[in-house]
């Protein structure tokens, strides 16, 4: 498929797809008048690409661990890395959780009427 084609399959832009081949994270075969062209699973690649991106994964990282996704073989440095990000992501996940239940309890606070006039700053400790 072309790059337009795949762009509108994996939802992201025609820029994205670029970049991610500047960055060694997709490959593209050519046509003779120099089109790029995608397998199918070019789809997947980017979608999961995506996700990564979305985590908080920076695209060196990412293309340092592709290939371990394409060989579906890890090695032990792989996995450090793997886990240093899981674990990453954890940390996010609890600060983002404790945020939320503040604004849930900033939300429940100033629905009273009778506690109208205090700040937000009142709730936020």
């Amino acid at each position: 498929m072309r790059i337009g084609e795949l762009a509108t399959k994996a939802g992201v832009s025609v820029r994205a797809l670029r970049y991610y081949e500047e960055q060694g994270l997709l490959a593209a075969g050519r046509s003779g008048s120099g089109q790029r062209h995608y397998a199918d699973p070019a789809v997947d690649r980017v979608q999961l690409i995506q996700h990564l991106y979305a985590a908080g994964l920076a695209s060196r990282t990412i293309a340092e661990l592709l290939p371990c996704v394409d060989a579906q073989v890890s090695t032990p440095e792989s996995r450090a890395k793997l886990s240093a990000e899981r674990d990453r992501i954890d940390r996010q996940i609890t600060d983002l959780i404790q945020t939320r239940d503040r604004l849930d309890a900033i939300i429940e606070l100033t629905e009273d009427p009778a506690r109208s006039g205090c700040s937000i700053a009142d709730y936020a400790t």
